[in-house]
C-alpha cells in the first residue's frame, strides 16, 4: 500500500515530536539535576576565581567517586524498599580489618579481599535478619552502625592506623592515574556504568524495581521478593567494602571515626536523584548526579569561606527538601 502522506504532512509532524520529546526531557529528574548543576558552576566561575581551576575539579570528583560507589549500593537498595544506616561504619571496618591484616603480615591486596568478604557477610547477616527473623531494615541496620563502629574503635584503639609501608602497587588504585584521569575515576565509572545498565536491563534487577513498589504483589507474581531483598542488602555493603579499601589506598591509613555522617550524605544523594523512600523508583545516573549537586555545593561553601557548621545546617536542608519532595511526588502518585 503506498503512503499518501505528503511531504508537508511530515513537516507538521516533525515539530510535534520534536516537542514531545523536549517535554519528556525536561520532565525527567536528571535533566533537572544537571540544569541546576549548570547553573551552580555559571554562578561559582564568576563568585570564585578558583572553582573552575583544575585542582578544584579534579578534588570534587575525587571527593564524590569513592562515595558514589556506597552510592550505587543504597540506590538499589532503596529500589527494593530497604535502607541502610550502617554504611559509613562498615566503609570504615573495611579499612580497619583489611589495615589490621596488612600490619599483622597479609599482603593487602589479600587482605582487601578478605575485608571486602567481611563487609559481604555483614550485609548478609543484615539481609538475614531483615527476610528471616522480620525486623525492619532501619532497626538492623542502625544496630550494625553502632556494632560496627564500635568494632573499629575496639580494634585501633580509637587511634588511625598508619599504612605507610603499603606497596606502591597498591596505593595506585587510590593515589595513581591513568593519564590525567584518576584510577579512583575509572573505578567509580566502571561500577556506575555497569550497575545502571544492569538496574535498567536485565531481568534479575528488574525485580528490584518490582519488589520495591509492591512486594506482596510481586511475590504472588511469582517473585522471590526476600531473596531479592537480601542480595540488595548484601550488595550494599559489599560496596561499602570496596570503597573502604579505595580510600585506605587513598589516603595510606585506616581511620576507625571515618564516615560518620556518610549516611545522611549517600542517602541525600540518591533522594535528590529521584530514589523513593518508599521503593520502586530510583536510578543510578540520578542518584550520581545527585552526590555531584552536593559535592558541587560542598566545594562552593568552602570555597566562598562559610563556616562548617553553615555547611552540616545547609546539608541537612538539602536533604529535608530532597525527603519533602520525595513525600508530595508520592502523595501524588498515591
Amino acid at each position: 500500500m503506498v503512503s499518501t502522506a505528503t511531504p508537508m504532512d511530515h513537516e507538521k509532524k516533525a515539530p510535534s515530536g520534536m516537542i514531545g520529546l523536549l517535554k519528556r526531557l525536561f520532565r525527567m529528574r536528571e535533566t533537572g539535576l544537571i540544569l541546576i548543576i549548570l547553573a551552580l558552576f555559571v554562578v561559582m566561575s564568576f563568585a570564585s576565581p578558583y572553582f573552575l581551576t583544575w585542582v578544584n575539579m579534579r578534588a570534587m570528583a575525587m571527593a564524590f567517586a569513592v562515595e558514589g560507589i556506597v552510592v550505587v549500593g543504597m540506590t538499589i537498595l532503596l529500589v527494593s524498599g530497604g535502607i541502610d544506616l550502617s554504611v559509613g561504619s562498615v566503609t570504615a571496618l573495611a579499612m580497619v580489618i583489611a589495615g589490621l591484616l596488612f600490619l599483622n603480615g597479609v599482603d593487602p591486596w589479600t587482605a582487601s579481599l578478605i575485608s571486602i568478604a567481611a563487609c559481604t557477610a555483614i550485609g548478609a547477616g543484615m539481609g538475614f535478619f531483615v527476610t528471616r527473623v522480620g525486623l525492619h531494615h532501619f532497626i538492623v541496620s542502625l544496630a550494625v552502625m553502632v556494632i560496627a563502629r564500635g568494632a573499629c574503635l575496639l580494634g585501633t584503639g580509637g587511634r588511625p592506623l598508619g599504612l605507610f609501608t603499603l606497596p606502591p602497587e597498591f596505593k595506585f588504585i587510590g593515589q595513581g592515574s591513568i593519564g590525567v584521569i584518576p584510577v579512583v575515576i575509572v573505578i567509580f565509572v566502571v561500577v556506575v556504568v555497569g550497575f545502571d545498565f544492569m538496574l535498567r536491563r536485565t531481568t534479575l534487577f528488574r525485580k528490584v524495581f518490582y519488589t520495591g513498589s509492591n512486594e506482596k504483589a510481586a511475590a504472588y507474581s511469582g517473585i522471590r521478593t526476600k531473596k531479592v531483598v537480601f542480595l540488595t542488602t548484601t550488595l550494599c555493603s559489599a560496596l561499602c567494602g570496596v570503597a573502604g579499601i579505595i580510600y585506605m589506598a587513598r589516603f595510606g591509613s585506616a581511620q576507625p571515626t571515618f564516615g560518620i555522617g556518610m549516611e545522611l550524605n549517600v542517602i541525600a544523594a540518591a533522594v535528590i536523584g529521584g530514589a523513593s523512600l518508599s521503593g520502586g523508583t530510583g536510578t543510578i545516573f540520578g542518584a550520581i548526579l545527585g552526590a555531584i549537586l552536593l559535592s558541587v555545593v560542598s566545594s562552593s561553601l568552602a570555597l566562598l569561606d562559610v563556616s562548617v557548621y553553615w555547611q552540616d545546617i545547609i546539608r541537612g536542608s538539602i536533604l529535608l527538601a530532597a525527603v519533602s519532595i520525595d513525600h508530595y511526588l508520592n502523595k501524588r502518585r498515591g
